[in-house]
């Protein structure tokens, strides 16, 4: 796989990867019972960004890195993978 695809794939699998680390950990104002008021008592309590982003960026790493060594060592490619459409024709 030439670079370019790798950085295609690393930056969708990121993009998901950010909304599935999103809601770990995050205690909200109801939970703490500091709910600011004009604030939603669901909001967060306190964002911890830079946790987010590490977290994000190395299980993206991860992931990519296993699927470029599938693909490199194993020959593991995207038509490998099972069609979720059937064939039209």
């Amino acid at each position: 796989m030439s670079w370019l695809t790798v950085g295609a794939i690393y930056f969708i699998v990121w993009w998901i990867t950010l909304f599935a680390v999103l809601p770990i950990g995050v205690r909200t104002q109801e939970d703490e019972r500091q709910v600011v008021p004009g604030t939603v008592a669901s909001a967060p309590a306190k964002f911890q960004f830079f946790r987010v982003m590490v977290v994000t960026t190395i299980v993206s790493a991860l992931i990519v890195g296993g699927w470029n060594l599938c693909s490199s060592y194993f020959g593991v490619t995207f038509a490998d993978l099972p069609h979720i459409m059937p064939d039209i024709r």
